[in-house]
Formats: C-alpha cells, sequence, structure tokens
C-alpha cells in the first residue's frame, strides 16, 4: 500500500522546473518504448521534450540581460552621485540669482510649487 504522506513536489521556481523537465526527458527518452511517460495523450514529452532546451536557452539569456541590468544599473548609480550635486547647486545658484521672481527657475526645467506645503497629522 503507497504511503499517503508522501507528497511529490513539482517546482515553482523556473529554473528548477527545467531542471526537473531536463531529466524527466532524458529519462524518457531513454527509456524510449519502455517508458510508461510514452501513455501521456496529451502533454506529451514528444511535442513538449523539445520546448525545454528552448526554455532553458531563454532563461539562460534572461538571466543574462537580469546581470547587465544589475550592473548597468549599478554604474548609473555611482554616476548620479556627482549628477545629483550639480542639479542641486545649479538650483541653488538660481534660487539666489532669480530669488524676486523664483517662477523663471522653470526655464531650467525645475517644478516650482508655489503653493502651501501640506501638513502632515502626527497621529499619537
Amino acid at each position: 500500500m503507497a504511503n499517503p504522506n508522501v507528497r511529490i513536489v513539482v517546482p515553482s521556481n523556473p529554473e528548477e522546473l527545467l531542471d526537473l523537465a531536463s531529466k524527466i526527458v532524458k529519462k524518457h527518452t531513454t527509456d524510449a518504448a519502455k517508458s510508461p511517460l510514452s501513455a501521456l495523450q496529451t502533454h506529451t514529452w514528444t511535442a513538449n521534450g523539445p520546448q525545454v532546451a528552448n526554455a532553458l536557452t531563454l532563461h539562460q539569456q534572461a538571466e543574462e540581460h537580469k546581470r547587465q541590468a544589475e550592473e548597468a544599473y549599478r554604474k548609473r548609480d555611482l554616476l548620479l552621485k556627482e549628477i545629483t550635486e550639480s542639479v542641486k547647486a545649479s538650483r541653488d545658484l538660481l534660487i539666489g540669482v532669480y530669488r524676486d521672481n523664483l517662477k523663471i527657475i522653470g526655464e531650467w526645467g525645475f517644478e516650482v510649487n508655489d503653493s502651501a506645503r501640506k501638513v502632515k497629522n502626527k497621529e499619537a
């Protein structure tokens, strides 16, 4: 009698799922006509087996793009520190130059808000 407490896990992580699918395809192909998976009528490995390699390739490409994106963000963030300081220094200088008419600073691309700030209610 089968153990009712046994669970057979299907991974939800794409990389782990593709790894499992590769192992299934390999075993199914090795067993050939003796494979019990030949009985599948839908979702057959004959149809989906070749797609595992394609999915793995696309997954690896996506992971590489993710790594490249993270590297680009790191490089960008290093540049942003100095750029932010230049923007702030420009703002501060323009405030001094146009202190009588601060709306002119909007011509430089800054957002100029002349409405009163909302006061945040501090709840105890």
